[in-house]
């Protein structure tokens, strides 16, 4: 896992996911113009936070794979998303345990 500030997170996301680098680049000035308004560093934490998840997600393929097809099930609303939100939700936990959120 990278350090949880902007430019090691960037980094990662270039080398696992080099396509969401427009995302993060535009969530980061978001969170940076926010923060500023509100003179509060709680939207450059939800930045790191959202980002540090992203990456401890995407550096295990399996995983990732499992999360976009439990978001796909849920989606479709086919059938009964209880039990993929419950996973969706351990998988999140456990990124956030990695990234050591």
């Amino acid at each position: 896992m990278p350090e949880l500030n902007p430019d090691a997170l960037r980094a990662a996301v270039a080398r696992i996911a080099p396509s969401r680098i427009p995302a993060l680049t535009q969530h980061l000035f978001e969170a940076t113009t926010n923060a500023q308004q509100t003179q509060s560093l709680a939207p450059l934490r939800a930045f790191v936070h959202s980002w540090a998840v992203f990456v401890a997600i995407q550096r295990r393929p399996e995983r990732a794979a499992r999360l976009h097809e439990l978001e796909r099930l849920v989606d479709e609303g086919e059938e009964d998303p209880t039990a993929a939100i419950a996973e969706i939700r351990v998988i999140w936990e456990a990124a956030e345990a990695e990234a050591g959120l």
